[in-house]
């Protein structure tokens, strides 16, 4: 009997090791993709990122690159004009991660506490620029002339919602001709939709930014923003405090501020913020 209780002993013990190897393999298996990279390891779900409309590009890009190396990660971008995602934050949108087109939103948003004052970092920097059909606008060579009669309507960003319209005030009331331009202008909701009215010619010239103007054939720069006529463009990132998943969203800030992903932003015209 003594003999028959140390055998069954014996196999349960050979059991549970062979089990623990067997889970081990497998995890060593799923640490590879099919092409025999292995797979980042870290936190997993849904990551909700609210971000301004003229990162869509690049944070398309970047987004199937993450997911593909971290597996069980799912990252759900949101693009929109900065301040009607700032609102939406306010409103208790679900949201993780901030990346705002400027720097008034992310601030506004760490006076109230609702994004991790710790977390914020400015990643990128933009330019702005004026733009007009690709087929026209050949005689408009600055932001003055947005103001003669060369000009019947110009595209804006809203600006008290759209970073790009904000600062392209700033540059005409640099240039003192605030009134006039205002007086022409067509109100955009994001500087995307400014974009598609140069495009399809719905307005004689646009003002956006220099990686929303290069990202298609369809419109040609005629002018940059006068020197010292506005504030820089700044791109800052933040996770949001009432994130569901906050540790995830740090993973992926980190990302987004490493050398790889500003390689993929420069590709699209925007400058590592310094």
């Amino acid at each position: 009997m003594k003999g028959n209780s140390q055998m069954k002993k014996n196999r349960m013990i050979s059991t549970v090791m062979l089990t623990v190897c067997i889970i081990c393999l497998l995890a060593g298996c799923g640490s590879s993709n099919t092409d025999g990279s292995k797979s980042a390891r870290g936190s997993t779900g849904e990551v909700v990122v609210l971000a301004a409309a003229s990162l869509t590009d690049a944070c398309g890009e970047l987004e199937k690159t993450y997911e593909a190396r971290h597996e069980g990660v799912d990252l759900l971008f949101s693009f929109a004009g900065s301040g009607a995602l700032q609102a939406q934050i306010e409103e208790g949108t679900k949201a993780d991660l901030f990346f705002s087109a400027d720097v008034k939103q992310m601030d506004a948003l760490r006076d109230e506490g609702l994004v991790d004052e710790g977390s914020i970092v400015n990643l990128l920097e933009n330019k702005l620029v004026m733009v007009v059909p690709a087929g026209g606008g050949a005689d408009l060579t600055s932001f003055e002339d947005a103001a003669t009669d060369k000009v019947s309507m110009i595209g804006i960003g809203e600006p008290e919602s759209v970073p790009a319209g904000k600062y392209a005030m700033e540059v005409f009331d640099y240039l003192g001709i605030a009134d006039e331009v205002t007086a022409k202008a067509n109100y955009g909701s994001d500087v995307r939709t400014v974009l598609s009215w140069v495009e399809e010619g719905v307005v004689d010239c646009g003002v956006v930014y220099q990686t929303d103007a290069i990202s298609t054939d369809k419109v040609r720069i005629v002018a940059m923003a006068p020197e010292g006529s506005m504030r820089r463009v700044i791109y800052p990132a933040g996770i949001v405090k009432a994130g569901e998943n906050p540790e995830a969203a740090g993973e992926l800030l980190t990302f987004l501020g490493s050398d790889e992903a500003m390689s993929v932003f420069e590709k699209y015209g925007f400058a590592e913020a310094q």
